[in-house]
Formats: structure tokens, sequence, C-alpha cells
């Protein structure tokens, strides 16, 4: 389970958008990102997530010099009391961000590591199937758990021949899956922990959650209203081997792990 033996993670989510699927707007002002950054180090998260960019189903890519602006002042608002991560696709934002204090690389795309090479900064390889804009259209494998577990060791090799020397697996949860597919990667997580690096899984507030909630109760609840579904997946993956859980809700996971630990 949670043990302090295994020193679950948490990464608090920090979107400096308008447009998130769940929080969207919430943190916009690069004030209350910061804030907010703060908060969660104090609840007891290990690292932030700092994002200017939305990968919510449907989401267009936005200007690079946007996403600058939105993340580098949080980022080094932040990074002298906290890791910071930056979650971005773009080399050049990801390049400034590490200047800016960031010292782990989120990338939805798995394609930054040569960046994260050459600045001596850890890196999170995730699987997805298309892009945000059209990666929930039509999503289909032959055996999901096998072709994503294949997938990220093939990223995790690469890291490896590049000298990278912290690496983390992602699933993607949610990100080119359907309800079905991310069940199945969830009750096989296993096996993405079994391929032998740190994994980041974030179920946090997503659709499948709100999907399964509504075949229980009848009713979709909005995002914020998942922390049962979010909680229970992340006892799920910590009980199977999980090093770190992105959420929402840093305070509600911390004592969750606090419990068990």
């Amino acid at each position: 389970m949670c043990s302090k033996a295994r020193e679950p993670r948490i990464m608090g989510v920090i979107n400096v958008t308008p447009d998130s699927f769940s929080d969207g707007g919430d943190t916009f002002d690069i004030n209350d990102a910061i804030a907010q950054g703060e908060l969660f180090a104090q609840l007891g998260a290990q690292i932030v997530d700092v994002g200017g960019e939305s990968t919510r189903p449907g989401a267009l890519s936005i200007d690079q010099d946007e996403e600058l602006r939105r993340v580098i002042p949080v980022i080094r608002a932040l990074s002298p009391n906290i890791r910071v991560s930056v979650d971005t696709t773009k080399p050049r934002v990801a390049q400034l961000a590490v200047e800016a204090g960031a010292t782990l690389i989120n990338d939805i795309s798995a394609s930054l590591a040569e960046v994260a090479a050459s600045n001596g900064v850890g890196w999170v390889a995730m699987h997805m199937q298309g892009v945000p804009f059209d990666m929930q259209q039509r999503p289909h494998y032959e055996d999901v758990v096998t072709e994503v577990a294949q997938f990220l060791r093939n990223r995790a090799d690469w890291a490896n021949s590049l000298g990278i020397s912290e690496v983390w697996l992602d699933p993607g949860i949610g990100f080119g899956k359907s309800f079905e597919h991310n069940l199945e990667l969830l009750a096989s997580v296993n096996k993405i922990v079994e391929i032998g690096y740190p994994v980041l899984v974030g179920t946090s507030r997503k659709t499948f959650i709100g999907k399964l909630a509504f075949l229980r109760e009848g009713t979709v609840p909005v995002p914020k209203d998942r922390m049962e579904g979010s909680l229970a997946t992340a006892a799920w993956c910590y009980a199977h081997g999980v090093t770190a859980m992105r959420v929402h809700d840093v305070k509600e996971v911390s004592q969750y792990c606090s419990l068990l630990g």
C-alpha cells in the first residue's frame, strides 16, 4: 500500500490556462498560480507541474510566446522552494523552463528527451495516440496494455542512449484511450511498473471517472465533484507500485497517504 518505505509522491497540477478541462481559469492569473503552487508544497506535494497549454480532448496548440509568458514567471517563483516540472511539448519552452528552475520535463509527446539530456534534468515520457485535438475521436488498439508498455520501453531505451539519469514513464490515461482502454491500463498498471522506471499516472477528475459514476448513480458529476473516483484510482495505483500521482486535490491525496503510511 502507500507506505513510507516506497515513498509515494504527489505531483500537484498548476494549469496556467483559461481552458483546461477541470480547473481552466482557476490559476490563469500568474499570482494565483504561484499561490496555488506554494499551497500545494505546504499540503504535501513533492512536485508541482506547471503547464501553460491545455491538453484536454479537442484542445488546439497555442503560440510558443504565449505559453512562455504563462509559465516562466510561475516556475521562477516556485522553483527555489519546491521541485517544479514543466508540462510542455515545445523544445524552446522546455529549455527556457529549465533555465528558470524546472528540473523535470513532463512530456506528453514523449519527444523532448534530447532537451532533458542536454540540460541534465529528468524526463517523463507519456504515451498518447494522436494529439489532444483528435486523440479521443477513434482510439484503437489490438492490445492496449502491450502496445503502451512497448512504446514506453522504447522511449526509456532512447533516454538511456542519451544518458538521461532520471526517466519516468506515464501510460497516458485519457490520452487517446477509450473508457475501456483506461480501465484495462489501470487494471494492469503493474505491467508498466515492471518495465523498471518510476511511473507517473494522472487520473485526477478525468472523464472515465465521471462515466463510472454515471454507471453507478445515473448522473455524471462535474470534474471537481469526482473526488471519490480520483482517490480510489490513486489508492489502486499506489498499491500496485506507481511512484507518483498527478493530482488536482493535493490535500486529500496527501491525507490518504498519511493515513496509510
